[in-house]
């Protein structure tokens, strides 16, 4: 048998605490710390701990050249060779199994190792956001202070020999006005529903085409209103449809090519109120979800942030990272040009909500894992780095939100 390492495999030395009652009965806090080292390998999904005996073995091979095996169980002994392939880490030949063919997957993309660790280290799963982190209340930042102390200043300090250039004067216009009354939102009108030809609207200015170009026979690239790396427009917009005039609620995928909506049927069972994250679907069939199984999953998508899970139209931003990756491979910038990707997008997104009367919102702080169950991605291909939303305010202001000049409350 001959063996290699997979395409990226990157270490990390980790204190893991763990509770150990005989620590505190013998006078101790009860939290004990060991060293241990976590093998960061993108095409496993999430890291794996090794042995500190088996580190040098991963060291010893590369990601290209096959090694026979029977050398490596020679040096490094076959117990080590063992469990790093039953780990993933190291890949045997012919290429077989569920690794192996996952690394395989991997190595197409052309990721740059070390965004491709970034991206998969930091994605979530099953993080309930409001219960699990005590700075989610940005009301008073008070705990923030008392632990932090002050927050660094908005700009830098100005050098004290530069002399300020004043700038004219600017006059303010309708569009001045339009940025000013976006807010982000956190009180929904749970009882309404976001009308076609305004939900219609708003995909087609964000992620419908203004047009085409073809710079080589089978390449097509688009115009959109946002900016793209290379006019690649790798994002994708996947959307949890609660409530829109005229659409069953459920999973879709906006389909550019004809302007179309397509349902995603999902492979995860459905979620119940409570639920923190996902779970297999096991023997039972696919089918659509109720409007309490869909909510509880719009909560997971949004990691317990119940103000956004109750916005009647969620977008989930998802580049596909081969689309960008093809032209920029294992390039140091691409992944960051998917970043921007999504930001273009989802400032257009609150735009032009805004501009439809809407109230937008946009958050970072999402179960990556768990939308990518739902809808069928895999995280190094294609995986979801914002989730946006948009639907009408609510009456009355429950949650707060920051509108500092009082120009959308009082309503």
């Amino acid at each position: 048998m001959r063996l290699r390492r997979c395409a990226v495999a990157w270490l990390e030395p980790r204190e893991v605490a763990t509770f150990q009652l005989d620590d505190l009965l013998s006078g101790g806090t009860g939290v004990v710390a060991r060293l241990a080292w976590f093998a960061h390998a993108p095409h496993l999904g999430e890291a794996v701990e090794v042995d500190a005996a088996h580190v040098p073995l991963l060291g010893a091979l590369g990601a290209i050249d096959w090694i026979e095996r029977a050398s490596l169980d020679a040096q490094f002994g076959t117990d080590a060779v063992d469990a790093l392939l039953a780990a993933g880490l190291l890949l045997p030949q012919p290429e077989e199994g569920e690794d192996a063919l996952a690394d395989a997957g991997f190595r197409a993309q052309g990721w740059h190792p070390p965004a491709a660790v970034a991206h998969m280290a930091g994605r979530w799963q099953a993080i309930d956001g409001p219960k699990g982190m005590a700075e989610q209340d940005l009301d008073s930042n008070e705990g923030l202070l008392r632990q932090h102390g002050l927050p660094p200043p908005r700009e830098t300090p100005a050098s004290p020999v530069a002399a300020m250039l004043a700038l004219p004067r600017v006059e303010r216009d309708g569009f001045d006005a339009l940025l000013d009354t976006r807010a982000t939102c956190r009180n929904y009108d749970t009882a309404a529903a976001v009308p076609l030809a305004t939900f219609s609207q708003l995909l087609a200015r964000v992620f419908g085409a203004r047009g085409s170009g073809h710079p080589a026979p089978g390449f097509d690239v688009s115009k959109r209103t946002s900016p793209s790396g290379g006019a690649l427009h790798p994002t994708e917009c996947f959307l949890i449809v609660q409530r829109v005039e005229g659409i069953a609620a459920g999973l879709y995928r906006y389909r550019v090519e004809g302007h179309a909506l397509e349902p995603v049927v999902p492979h995860i069972a459905p979620p119940q109120a409570g639920d923190v994250g996902t779970h297999a679907l096991g023997d039972a069939a696919p089918r659509a979800w109720s409007a309490g199984e869909l909510r509880a999953f719009a909560r997971i998508a949004v990691a317990g942030q119940d103000f956004f899970a109750d916005a009647p139209v969620l977008c989930v931003l998802a580049p596909r990272f081969h689309r960008n990756f093809w032209k920029y491979r294992n390039h140091a910038k691409a992944y960051r040009v998917c970043v921007l990707d999504v930001g273009h997008l989802s400032q257009t997104l609150q735009l032009c909500a805004t501009q439809a009367g809407l109230g937008p919102f946009v958050t970072g702080a999402i179960n990556e894992v768990d939308i990518e169950r739902a809808f069928g991605m895999t995280g190094y291909v294609q995986s979801p780095l914002v989730v946006c939303g948009f639907g009408p305010r609510a009456a009355t202001l429950v949650e707060s939100e920051f509108d500092p000049n009082r120009l959308v409350w009082p309503r």
